[in-house]
C-alpha cells in the first residue's frame, strides 16, 4: 500500500476516490479497494463519502471479514455519506486467533465499489454490543464461513459498535476459564453496554447443573459492571426429520446427556429477569418454512455438507433477526440500527 502522510487529502485511481486521512493517525495507506489507518485498539467513528463519475454501488468490510456497511447505491454525479462505529481490538478476529494487522483495515466491496471521502476518528460516545458465543457467532477468519457476529455491524449506525468475543469451539465451561475470552471481556464492560450470550453448541458433555450455573455466572459478571446481559438461545443445526421439521435434539441443541440448552436458556433467563432472544425459535421457524432444498443456502451444506455453520448469506439473514429483536425488545434505539 502507498503511504500518505497525516492530514492530507489524496486522490486514488477508482474514479474520484480520495482518502480523507485523519489528523490523530500517524499515517493512512490507501489502494482503490481498501484503507489502512494506523490507530491504537479503540473503538472509532468512520464516515465514508461514496459515489463517482459513473453510477455506483459500494460495501465496506473491516478486520476479519466484518460487514461494516451493506452495499449502498449512488446515481452517477450523486454523493452518498454513511457512518459507523467499528472496535478495534488484537486479535482483531478470534480471541483465541492470530493477532492480525494492527490498526484499523477497511476493505471495499460491492458490485460497482466508488469512494469519495473516508474520515476516522475517536469515537466519544459509544455503546458496545458484547457478543459471547461459539463459532455459529464469531468472525470466522476464512470464507465460506461466517457467524452471525460478524454480520451484525452492517445493521448499526454509527454510536454502537459490534465487540465480537465469540470463539471457535467453546462452551460455557471453556469460555469461562480461558483468560483470553471472558476474563478479557468483563474487564471491558461499560454501564449501558449489552452482552449477547449465546454459548450452547459446543456444551456437549455439560450437564444441566453446571450448564445453568456457568450461565448464571455470566448474567452475574455482566449486571456487576453496569452492563446488560441478553441470553440468546442457539442457531438451529439444519437437521430434518421426515415430515420435513427440526424436532429433534441434534436440530435443537438437546446434547449427549438429554440436556436441552434453549430450554434451561429460557429458564435462566426468566428465573433473573434476563432479556431473552429466542433464536432457536425464530431459527427453526425459518428453516421449516424454506425447506429441506432452500434452506440449504443458509447453511454450508452445498460447500461443505455442513448443517451447522452457516454461509454468509446464512449468517446476514440470522444477523437480522437478532437486529429485529433488538429493536423489538427496545434493547436499542431503533435511530442505532439499520431497518432496511
Amino acid at each position: 500500500m502507498r503511504r500518505f502522510s497525516a492530514v492530507v487529502l489524496v486522490a486514488a485511481t477508482m474514479g474520484a476516490v480520495l482518502a480523507g486521512v485523519p489528523a490523530h493517525a500517524a499515517h493512512a495507506d490507501c489502494t482503490t479497494t481498501a484503507c489502512h489507518f494506523d490507530v491504537p485498539p479503540g473503538t472509532y467513528d468512520v464516515k465514508v463519502l461514496l459515489g463517482g463519475e459513473a453510477a455506483s454501488s459500494t460495501s465496506i468490510t473491516g478486520e476479519t471479514r466484518r460487514s461494516l456497511l451493506p452495499e449502498t447505491a449512488a446515481e452517477a454525479g450523486e454523493r452518498v455519506a454513511r457512518s459507523f462505529t467499528v472496535h478495534v481490538r488484537t486479535p482483531e478476529g478470534e480471541p483465541t486467533g492470530p493477532g492480525g494487522t494492527p490498526g484499523l483495515d477497511l476493505q471495499l466491496g460491492g458490485s460497482a465499489p466508488a469512494l469519495a471521502d473516508i474520515k476516522v476518528t475517536p469515537a466519544r460516545h459509544a455503546r458496545q454490543i458484547f457478543l459471547v458465543g461459539d463459532s455459529t457467532v464469531c468472525d470466522q477468519p476464512g470464507a465460506p464461513y461466517s457467524g452471525w457476529g460478524q454480520q451484525l455491524p452492517q445493521y448499526l449506525r454509527k454510536g454502537l459498535s459490534v465487540a465480537n468475543y465469540a470463539d471457535s469451539g467453546e462452551s460455557t465451561v471453556s469460555y469461562l476459564t480461558d483468560p483470553r475470552l471472558w476474563a478479557t471481556v468483563r474487564p471491558q464492560i461499560r454501564r449501558g453496554d449489552l452482552v449477547l450470550i449465546q454459548l450452547a453448541h459446543n456444551d456437549k458433555t455439560t450437564d444441566e447443573a453446571t450448564y445453568r450455573a456457568n450461565l448464571e455466572t455470566l448474567v452475574a459478571g455482566v449486571r456487576e459492571k453496569g452492563g446488560e446481559p441478553v441470553l440468546v438461545t442457539p442457531v438451529v443445526r439444519r437437521w430434518f426429520n421426515s415430515d420435513g421439521t427440526l424436532d429433534n435434539g441434534t436440530a435443537l441443541l438437546v446434547n449427549g446427556l438429554g440436556v436441552d440448552h434453549p430450554a434451561v436458556i429460557r429458564s435462566v433467563a426468566a428465573a433473573h429477569d434476563v432479556p431473552l432472544i429466542d433464536l432457536t425459535a425464530r431459527t427453526k421457524a425459518l428453516v421449516e418454512s424454506l425447506g429441506v432444498e432452500a434452506s440449504k443456502a443458509l447453511y454450508l451444506y452445498n460447500e461443505k455438507r455442513d448443517n451447522t455453520h452457516t454461509s454468509v448469506h446464512g449468517a446476514t439473514t440470522y444477523a437480522g433477526l437478532v437486529r429485529d429483536e433488538l429493536v423489538a425488545r427496545h434493547l436499542v434505539p431503533e435511530r442505532l440500527m439499520r431497518v432496511g
